[in-house]
């Protein structure tokens, strides 16, 4: 399927895996890419020479593109920008802010820069900033999120702006990759199903956790302090969002939650660690391949286009 995107990126099929901490490394990135998307490695808060050792992992794994996505809240932002161009990534996807002061060295080295943005004030300010294409993420995302919802997003984000737009939050089948294109979108990133792919090396029991969950069954927090997180509901959440309720300042709060993250993806603790995934977890029900996944969705999305009604 050739989009805006796919001819931009080099790739093909329109679909963007996401940028997640501690799940998006090397293998990951490289089985979805050798599937015909776009891997990611998730840089989070990593050190610089952790995110090129995984860069030169994943081409050992294949010559196809892929990208890194850089969280420029991170203390390393500006090494680990450095160090995507250097590399010559092809692709940079960027959270947290804005990456107005990486864009010099990106485009020198040819990368094409992709912001995530929760507004259209900030997809309008991103393309005014030498953006290429921007993610638009509706509310439904796991991880970081905003207010709007992917339906009332993605649509005014495409009024909005001339490049091309590409739609996250609850999309994990063919029926919401459809449903993108219908409202504009020229590609489709996607988190949460590709956390139960077979490559992906996140704990079993966080896979197994999003397998089980229910529609009902994610909780946001933060939103009191400004910095909502929607994950499955634990434990953890629990005691956050009562915390929360009594007005416990955020200094405690960020303390209760420090390090929960890896607890859930490496250790397995899904109890009191953060199991960041999308409200789609609950259409999540089986582990697949990279591959799998994405004839399964390109498939679904084929018929869907086509009129034809899913069995």
């Amino acid at each position: 399927m050739k989009t805006k995107i796919t001819e931009m990126l080099g790739i093909e099929v329109p679909v963007i895996q996401g940028g997640m901490a501690w799940v998006a490394e090397h293998r990951l990135a490289a089985a979805v890419s050798k599937a015909g998307g776009l891997g990611i490695i998730g840089a989070a808060n990593a050190p610089a020479d952790w995110v090129r050792g995984e860069i030169r992992k994943a081409r050992e794994l294949t010559d196809r593109p892929f990208g890194v996505n850089v969280m420029l809240l991170s203390p390393y932002a500006d090494e680990v920008a450095q160090a995507a161009a250097e590399e010559k990534v092809r692709v940079v996807t960027t959270g947290a802010g804005s990456p107005a002061k990486y864009m010099g060295i990106w485009k020198e080295a040819g990368i094409k820069v992709i912001p995530v943005v929760a507004s259209v004030a900030l997809a309008k300010r991103m393309e005014r900033e030498g953006a290429d294409a921007v993610i638009a993420e509706g509310t439904e995302s796991g991880g970081h999120i905003g207010a709007a919802t992917t339906m009332t997003l993605v649509p005014q984000v495409v009024d909005a702006v001339s490049i091309p737009v590409i739609a996250a939050g609850g999309i994990g089948d063919g029926r919401g990759f459809a449903a993108a294109f219908m409202l504009g979108a020229q590609a489709v990133q996607m988190g949460t199903r590709f956390i139960v792919a077979k490559e992906c090396v996140c704990h079993a029991n966080y896979k197994e956790r999003i397998l089980k969950a229910r529609d009902i069954d994610s909780a946001v927090t933060g939103r009191s302090h400004g910095h909502p997180i929607r994950q499955l509901r634990n434990q953890m959440t629990r005691e956050y969002l009562q915390k929360e309720k009594e007005g416990v300042p955020f200094e405690e709060l960020e303390e209760l939650a420090a390090g929960s993250l890896r607890s859930a993806v490496v250790d397995g603790d899904v109890k009191n660690g953060t199991v960041m995934a999308g409200q789609v977890a609950g259409l999540v029900k089986k582990e697949q391949t990279c591959q799998e996944i994405l004839d399964e969705i390109m498939g679904e999305a084929a018929a869907l286009m086509q009129g034809q009604h899913l069995p």
